[in-house]
């Protein structure tokens, strides 16, 4: 059943940091006015032990908003095939009952997939019905395909005119880049003693390593090897370090370096063949933004393809790589002083709101949401059945969730520039305290972290 968007009590836009409040049916009058309560708030939540950074389609959208690109349209198309219709009202029904509304490809091609995995079977059976399942297997088989040739080449369409406009040289190509950096570095730049960012995200996309790759960092994953990355069981993450000249016994660790987890697979992600331990997932050499003939691009992408919900047909697969990659997500947030920022995820996949909820059981976790809009009421929902307002931030609406206001006037500079902090303790010392201390203004920030 899709929900009554009148029920919703929340105003457009809504802040809630620590114990400021505030709402509105219209965006602040002055971009940063509330900057002083909010952003020293968030800034103190990115220091926490454990700092969690939950990505979903919106910062894609963003970034090709600001770039001019075409964003990946995830709507559900109706199947035109034999049984097409009955697929549908199934797709409706899924879609109801995890309260996301509208029904999205991710549903159609769930639903689809279950569908032939009962075609298989039948079509083995050696009954009257096994001829007529076996056509309809290749039926849907077909129509499969062409769903998720469709999904590949829109993601890889973004890519490829978000590569194109960032590459141009222009202001605007230099201002987006300033911001998808400073974005990310606001979280990554951490002290290199402390636990690492971990980054994760629900986008099959390679944006957040093409950010990355413009900062420098160093990102680990589970993946092994050079000429063939393989995906490994093992979460042990080889981190880097080096000991200063002259001092032994006393290893400094490599600044820049976190850690990924892509929780639906990748537009890179294949299945491999498999090896004496089973199947083999590895990442292929798949160019950002490759062109529609590339070829790395699979021939039939719902064999090898991994993204989920489709993951090759046998059941070790089914469950592997994604069981890993969400125990990882509940060994990562589940435990105490951490903090989880979101941004851009609309609260649609039960399986990670799950998780989060269990987070929030625990008394010195917190949630902070930001986002462009309340996600057709799901944000909401979700707060209202945690009823944990003292471990939630809230950042809802069109002004705080657009990418070039929040890293300008709200987002905390990355907490690793000891100069400031040296630079401020000594104007401390040598200044009345009625005096204030000097601040950074948003662009200097911003700015900084590019």
């Amino acid at each position: 059943m899709t929900p009554n968007p009148a029920s919703q009590t929340w105003k457009p836009h809504v802040a809630r940091a620590g114990p400021y409040r505030w709402d509105g049916d219209t965006a602040p009058s002055e971009p940063g006015e509330q900057r002083t309560n909010i952003e020293p708030w968030l800034a103190a939540l990115v220091q926490a032990e454990h700092v969690n950074l939950l990505v979903g389609s919106g910062l894609t959208t963003a970034v090709a908003t600001l770039a001019g690109a075409t964003t990946v349209d995830m709507g559900s198309v109706p199947f035109e095939c034999e049984l097409g219709n009955v697929v549908d009202r199934v797709v409706v029904e899924s879609a109801g009952r995890a309260e996301r509304g509208e029904p999205n490809l991710e549903d159609q091609v769930r639903t689809a997939r279950e569908l032939i995995a009962g075609l298989r079977i039948l079509s083995a059976d050696g009954s009257d019905l096994s001829d007529r399942a076996t056509q309809l297997l290749k039926t849907w088989e077909t129509e499969l395909d062409a769903r998720l040739r469709s999904l590949l080449g829109g993601v890889l369409n973004t890519e490829r005119e978000i590569d194109a406009a960032l590459r141009s040289g222009t202001a605007d190509a230099n201002r987006i880049r300033r911001l998808l950096s400073s974005f990310l570095l606001t979280f990554a730049s951490r002290a290199a003693s402390r636990e690492r960012l971990h980054i994760f995200t629900t986008n099959y996309d390679r944006l957040i390593e093409y950010g990355g790759d413009l900062l420098g960092l160093r990102i680990l994953d589970r993946f092994v090897g050079r000429l063939e990355p393989v995906f490994r069981a093992s979460r042990l993450g080889v981190d880097l370090h080096y000991n200063p000249p002259g001092i032994r016994g006393e290893p400094r660790y490599l600044e820049g370096v976190v850690r990924l987890t892509k929780l639906h697979g990748s537009v890179d992600w294949r299945q491999g063949e498999s090896g004496v331990g089973g199947p083999r997932i590895v990442r292929e050499a798949l160019p950002f933004g490759a062109p529609s003939d590339h070829p790395a691009l699979p021939s039939s992408p719902r064999e090898g393809l991994i993204v989920y919900p489709n993951p090759a047909k046998d059941i070790e697969t089914l469950e592997y790589p994604y069981a890993e990659l969400f125990r990882d997500f509940a060994a990562a947030v589940c435990q105490p002083n951490t903090v989880v920022v979101t941004y851009g995820y609309g609260f649609g996949d039960d399986h990670i709101n799950r998780v989060l909820r269990d987070m929030l059981t625990i008394p010195s976790t917190h949630l902070a949401v930001l986002s462009y809009d309340e996600a057709s009421g799901r944000i909401e929902r979700f707060v209202e059945a945690v009823s944990r307002d003292e471990q939630l931030t809230l950042l809802i609406g069109n002004h705080f969730g657009d990418l070039e206001e929040l890293v300008n006037y709200y987002l905390p500079k990355p907490a690793i520039d000891s100069t400031t902090w040296r630079m401020i303790e000594l104007v401390n010392r040598r200044t009345p305290h009625n005096v204030p201390v000097p601040r950074h203004e948003p662009d200097d920030a911003a700015g900084s972290s590019a």
